[in-house]
């Protein structure tokens, strides 16, 4: 017996890289946690996930094994995924509710085998209805654009694995372009950055929090400073360097330029009327990398456009995600084509 013949409600799965987000029907978003699974080397007995296994990364001893089983947007691991969904499922699920619908946002540049992987995972933690969504239109219904209108309407979401760029009218994605650059890629620029102008090496979750706080796309009004602990190379022995967000904003360039030059073969291949639409209404950021500083005002100056970032980028997936599963009847054009039933 499956989690879902106990635990019956409807819910929405953001299932990113960097984070998992669970919508509840009635109680919207119940869990936010990061997608890391720590578990026994030997028994592969899940020992922590979430949070509590974000503390252990990078920490870990030889019985003990980190990983995160989503790598650029879909799954890498299937067996730990797995366990991951089962359990954060049962953490998000406290109801007795009958219905055991899920929908699941996933990249829109994923393929036929990756969707099977995800589906798949779903059923094997007990879901019996399994529906996929692709980000960006989770996202432009998440933020409240009507996705049904014949308006046009550009979509940017930035995750941990992928970055999603749509352009979205009739209910349908007419444009798009998914690219696996976005916020790993930024921290992993950020450790090779280290390494090879400071010969320190830093972890996953020290660039990370480097980007969060100095990183940016533009230069600052005041430049900001961190102090970095890591490990001398040359020495082998711990150490402190200080950088600056004018070193990160160079380390993040590359990641950014690419974002950028995905946004404008988008809008090369959009449709003229579409275009018009987008040239009105502006760019929508969703997504956590919507939160890099600057990042707005970077596409603004060099697409001319109006660019927004939108309200809690961080949920938006999950919310649009949610208000598909509340009204699944209305919302079935939006959803990705299911061929298995």
């Amino acid at each position: 017996m499956g989690i879902f013949d106990f635990f019956g409600a409807d819910i929405a799965i953001d299932l990113g890289t960097a984070n998992t987000l669970i919508w509840v029907k009635g109680k919207g978003i119940v869990l936010n946690e990061p997608s890391i699974v720590a578990f026994d080397k030997n028994s592969k007995k899940i020992i922590a996930l979430g949070n509590k296994a974000k503390e252990m990364q990078g920490k870990e001893h030889k019985e003990i094994r980190v990983t995160r089983p989503m790598r650029d947007g879909v799954i890498a691991d299937f067996e730990i995924a797995e366990g991951m969904i089962r359990a954060f499922i049962k953490r998000a699920n406290s109801g007795f509710m009958t219905s055991r619908r899920v929908v699941i946002a996933v990249p829109s540049g994923i393929t036929e085998v990756e969707k099977r992987a995800v589906r798949d995972s779903a059923e094997h933690a007990g879901a019996k209805e399994v529906h996929l969504i692709a980000e960006p239109m989770a996202a432009a219904i998440g933020i409240g654009i009507d996705v049904e209108a014949p308006v046009g309407s550009m979509i940017i979401d930035i995750g941990g694995g992928t970055t999603e760029i749509a352009v979205i009218a009739l209910a349908g994605i007419v444009n798009e372009e998914s690219i696996r650059i976005a916020g790993d890629e930024m921290n992993y620029a950020i450790q090779q950055y280290f390494k090879k102008n400071h010969n320190v090496l830093i972890g996953e979750r020290t660039s990370e929090a480097i980007k969060c706080e100095v990183g940016s796309a533009v230069p600052l009004k005041e430049e900001l400073t961190i102090q970095v602990k890591g490990r001398d190379l040359v020495g082998g022995v711990p150490k402190t360097t200080e950088v600056s967000s004018v070193e990160i904003r160079e380390a993040l360039n590359e990641s950014v330029v690419q974002i950028l030059n995905a946004v404008k073969q988008t809008l090369e291949r959009t449709p003229p009327e579409l275009s018009a639409d987008i040239l009105d209404r502006g760019v929508m950021l969703t997504g956590g990398g919507a939160l890099l500083k600057g990042l707005d005002e970077r596409i603004r100056m060099e697409t001319n456009l109006p660019v927004h970032v939108s309200d809690d980028p961080l949920t938006a997936v999950a919310r649009g995600a949610g208000k598909v599963i509340d009204n699944l009847n209305h919302y079935s054009r939006v959803l990705i084509r299911n061929r298995r039933y």
